[in-house]
């Protein structure tokens, strides 16, 4: 995910007219959460994560106010919050104020593109505020929908009723659930959730479907996220100097997805594809340095400009340069060889020559210009290189790559930096 809570969840939804809670940001004065207490009886106070980071409850970093002093007792303690779930660690930079919304049923909803039906697909159950994982499947209602006809009325009524929902919340949220894909269709979402819908009793009794917390995810690749105006630093959650230099340079015309897998790693990999991707990361191990996917042909400029990035950052540590992708249908591999060369010249030039050994595996468009400018590169430089063609298994080109990196880390590193008339290898 993306972005989640409803500071700009609120505002996304709004998009579509989907009532929410009430929500003051980061900014707001104390005047204004007196008001906000006034109004609803009591307050939530979250604190505010880049990108998802889950189980915020559970870790008890969600508090309730029911006066002015005591909502302000927990923005101190909430508003740099530590959180840790699983692997990831993230610091709040800041906290939200959210109007309680009394209800007494709870609904969750999610929607995204599921592979096993290969379409859009709603999940849906009246047990919200929960995790999902911990209900009897008996209460959840997972149902597939045609894109090009959209979230019809009639899908979310048969859901509600299949999983024996209370009547009463059927209508009100019939209503209201269709207007969730409007707002991930027209606005480049890849998945959206809402867990807890609070379905508050209004004139009559009648209930509101009102959300209290937002998750989503977008296609960074596609252009009607711009329609949002969303500032680029949602999408920059708590990642290294490094993935955020390469985000910055993510276009229509190319990927760039980064993740640093280990920064104490020897095989620097950019990977053209996300099956090469996919294995490329499972076998090297802890000895991948990151997980790239620079594949969709990107012009000279863009590829230039990644991998330098790239070996600024690594290449002083790194044993082996591996290129490695499948055989490409689109891809000018002579332009991205010779974008990747051009950047590996301009790095020696300004850092000097480091022990390095070059792998490549790819096929593609331009394959042998590619690889014979990238060969004339590693010459120039007194690299060694070994490269792969179309005809080659990728399994065993990577194989080879690990190979190679532990022959460096038996001597051949310092063999190379002898070669290169360094002193010592690092």
């Amino acid at each position: 995910m993306q972005v989640t809570g409803m500071l700009h969840g609120a505002k996304l939804l709004k998009h579509v007219g989907f009532p929410t809670a009430e929500v003051l940001g980061p900014e707001a004065t104390e005047d204004e959460v007196q008001g906000l207490i006034e109004r609803h009886g009591s307050v939530f106070i979250k604190p505010v994560f880049k990108g998802g980071v889950g189980k915020k409850g559970k870790s008890g970093l969600i508090g309730r106010a029911g006066d002015l002093r005591a909502a302000m007792q927990e923005k101190e303690r909430l508003y740099f919050a530590e959180h840790r779930h699983g692997n990831a660690t993230a610091k709040a930079q800041g906290v939200t104020f959210e109007g309680a919304v009394p209800a007494e049923h709870e609904v969750y909803v999610s929607i995204t593109d599921d592979t096993r039906f290969r379409a859009p697909t709603m999940t849906l159950t009246h047990r919200g505020g929960v995790d999902i994982e911990e209900l009897d499947k008996t209460e959840i209602a997972t149902v597939p929908f045609e894109a090009l006809t959209g979230l019809k009325a009639f899908v979310v009524a048969n859901a509600l009723s299949d999983i024996r929902a209370p009547k009463e919340i059927i209508s009100p949220l019939v209503q209201q659930v269709p207007k969730l894909w409007e707002l991930m269709h027209h606005y480049g979402m890849t998945t959206l959730e809402l867990n807890p819908i609070r379905m508050q009793p209004g004139r009559g009794g009648r209930l509101t479907p009102v959300a209290c917390d937002f998750k989503c995810g977008f296609d960074r690749d596609d252009p009607r996220v711009a329609r949002l105006g969303l500032p680029d630093h949602l999408f920059a959650a708590d990642v290294s100097a490094f993935e955020q230099e390469v985000n910055q340079l993510r276009t229509h015309q190319g990927q760039s997805d980064v993740f640093v897998i280990n920064d104490k790693g020897t095989i620097l990999a950019p990977t053209f594809g996300g099956g090469a991707n996919s294995l490329v990361t499972e076998v090297l191990g802890d000895a991948a340095i990151i997980s790239s996917d620079f594949g969709g042909n990107p012009p000279y400029e863009k590829m230039k400009a990644v991998a330098g990035i790239c070996y600024r950052h690594f290449l002083a540590q790194t044993n082996v340069l591996f290129i490695i992708g499948g055989k490409s249908n689109n891809t000018d591999i002579f332009e991205t060889f010779r974008a990747m060369g051009d950047a590996l010249r301009q790095y020696v030039s300004e850092h000097g020559p480091t022990p390095l050994y070059v792998v490549v595996g790819r096929g593609g468009p331009n394959l042998v210009r590619g690889m014979g400018a990238l060969g004339e590169t590693c010459d120039s430089l007194g690299l060694p290189y070994r490269f792969f063609g179309f005809d080659s298994a990728i399994s065993e080109v990577v194989t080879y790559a690990k190979k190679v990196d532990q022959w460096m880390r038996a001597g051949g590193r310092d063999e190379i930096a002898r070669h290169l008339g360094l002193k010592q290898a690092a």
